[in-house]
């Protein structure tokens, strides 16, 4: 049986082609996806659901780790201002053995310059009923480590899924 390739063609394995067509690549102008880091919307997104995994986990250290030094936290007509005020004043939550509330990111919104970021998401009783839309801005303070700066809640917003 004769394996020769017809006339006028060539025979490549498939190493071949793959080193080619690697080396074509290579040579164009367009960039080629390789397992790119998470984009800045997706960070918040993570913190935030981490932030309220700290809540549903009952864990306050987890909570104070997202939590900026200079955060203001409004609670009611009073404002939490620093993370050792935050953290006290939002102690209570974490004193029963079943959460309150709870909340998850539906909107995340992040500055050109990726330095600040608005995530905005439902608060729900504990059998699921929206109670309120929370609004926490964050502040990447080093590459990848995102804390939240401000965080007031707010009614539903019409619309949301009662």
């Amino acid at each position: 049986m004769n394996h020769a390739a017809p006339h006028g063609c060539f025979h490549l394995s498939a190493v071949s082609i793959r080193h080619a067509l690697a080396a074509a690549f290579a040579a164009t102008s367009i960039p080629v996806a390789m397992s790119a880091p998470e984009s800045l919307q997706e960070q918040v997104f993570a913190a935030e659901r981490a932030f309220a995994k700290s809540m549903a986990d009952r864990s306050l250290t987890d909570f104070s780790a997202h939590i900026a030094d200079e955060a203001v936290f409004f609670s009611g007509a009073a404002a939490l201002r620093g993370k050792s005020e935050v953290v006290a004043g939002w102690s209570r939550f974490f004193e029963a053995g079943a959460a309150p509330f709870s909340w998850s990111p539906d909107r995340v919104e992040v500055l050109q310059s990726g330095t600040l970021a608005l995530s905005t998401g439902l608060v729900r009783d504990p059998a699921g009923k929206v109670i309120g839309r929370f609004n926490s801005v964050w502040r990447q303070e080093s590459p990848g480590v995102w804390r939240v700066v401000f965080d007031k809640g707010s009614p539903p917003d019409p619309g949301d899924e009662q």
